[in-house]
């Protein structure tokens, strides 16, 4: 394994009883690098987070961080990172300052190392003015930047985020991204989120996980490119209210332009967008070696409409990993559907059985009755 290579990740596996909730992945993080951990709930991110922190060991494969095997050094992996968990794990009564001395003491610092590494974390992490304040009166922005900054204090080569910004707001996430950025400058960063502007915003690699496997490892460029597909954005002038229609003939309905949109070679799909009442927008996709613009605007001139906008671009980062993702979905929705057809097939189990029950209490009734008949004869 190369020097550069931080995070090492080899057949990674785990069982919790009969289900296996990494199956097999293989990725590396090398130095330097902030890389973005992706995938629906249940792909298995957590998961991999806690083998990587030493929190669980592999049910099988290899895991190494900094150098160092989980399993067989994980003193040694614990002392190369920082781990920021989705809700960092404070003491509330405890002053900001307090907290940090308490992590620094955990790690073995000395008061000279505490002192400098504490500045340097409160400058990067924005609590200067928050720390004599207990952690129990912090807003939730600020605890994040106080779990950061934990993570931070004994200067770690390696720093892994669960879902840091699940509870911010858009003004505390944008503020966490920011810091992250800076610290990932001298630092190799995995960042797990559901959120994939977070990834674009700052991350240049992705990996991404689908039922405990990796279906995607490579620049977001990469990725985005990964579904074979480009989407084009067409906007055609609805009505001329104030100002002049300058096109030829009547205006153009909605279901003629999509109709004629839909008709252009290597069209796969026709979507509308939402707008205004002056344009009707449309979203195209086509396979990625075919470039239809020059196509789509000889069709707008021979119809005589007015061409506000048409761009053509990749598809985003959420159209593929939905499209690599979704099987988790509807794996989910039909084991909900198998699983009330289970129920159904016990109720109607449970009615044949009262029904079967049922009858041989009539059985028993007409014996018991005839016996007595007998008995009264007699």
């Amino acid at each position: 394994m190369s020097n550069d290579v931080m995070i090492y990740a080899s057949d990674l596996s785990k069982n919790f009883g009969s289900f296996r909730a990494l199956d097999k992945v293989n990725f590396e993080v090398k130095r330097g690098e902030i890389v973005g951990f992706l995938g629906p709930n249940g792909a298995g991110k957590s998961t991999t987070m806690r083998i990587l922190t030493c929190f669980i060991s592999p049910t099988g494969g290899t895991a190494r961080v900094n150098g160092h095997d989980v399993f067989d050094a994980p003193l040694q992996v614990r002392e190369s990172l920082g781990y920021l968990p989705q809700r960092a794990p404070l003491y509330l009564e405890m002053s900001v300052l307090e907290y940090l001395r308490f992590a620094a003491d955990l790690r073995h610092l000395d008061d000279s190392t505490f002192r400098q590494r504490a500045r340097s974390v409160v400058e990067v992490c924005g609590l200067a003015q928050v720390l004599g304040k207990e952690i129990r009166h912090l807003s939730h922005g600020y605890r994040q930047r106080v779990g950061l900054a934990q993570a931070l204090i004994h200067d770690p080569p390696i720093l892994i985020l669960d879902e840091p910004t699940s509870d911010l707001d858009p003004n505390e996430k944008a503020e966490f991204l920011d810091y992250l950025k800076q610290i990932g400058q001298h630092r190799t960063v995995m960042l797990s989120t559901h959120n994939l502007a977070e990834v674009e915003a700052s991350c240049a690699r992705a990996i991404i996980v689908s039922r405990g496997r990796v279906v995607a490892d490579g620049p977001l460029d990469e990725i985005r490119a990964k579904s074979g597909r480009v989407r084009y954005v067409v906007s055609i002038q609805e009505s001329a209210v104030g100002a002049q229609y300058r096109g030829r003939g009547p205006l153009p309905k909605r279901s003629e332009v999509e109709d004629a949109l839909g008709k252009v070679d290597g069209v796969k799909k026709v979507g509308e967008l939402p707008t205004d009442e002056r344009a009707h927008s449309f979203e195209l996709v086509s396979e990625q070696d075919v470039d239809l613009r020059p196509e789509l605007f000889k069709l707008i001139v021979d119809k005589g409409w007015v061409l506000l906008e048409l761009h053509r671009d990749a598809q985003t980062l959420e159209d593929v990993f939905r499209s690599l993702t979704i099987g988790d979905e509807r794996r989910n929705r039909q084991l909900g559907a198998a699983a009330e057809a289970d129920d159904e097939q016990d109720d109607e189990e449970d009615v044949d059985d009262e029904d079967e029950g049922d009858d041989e209490d009539a059985e028993r009734s007409a014996d018991e009755d005839q016996k007595v008949a007998k008995d009264d004869r007699s």
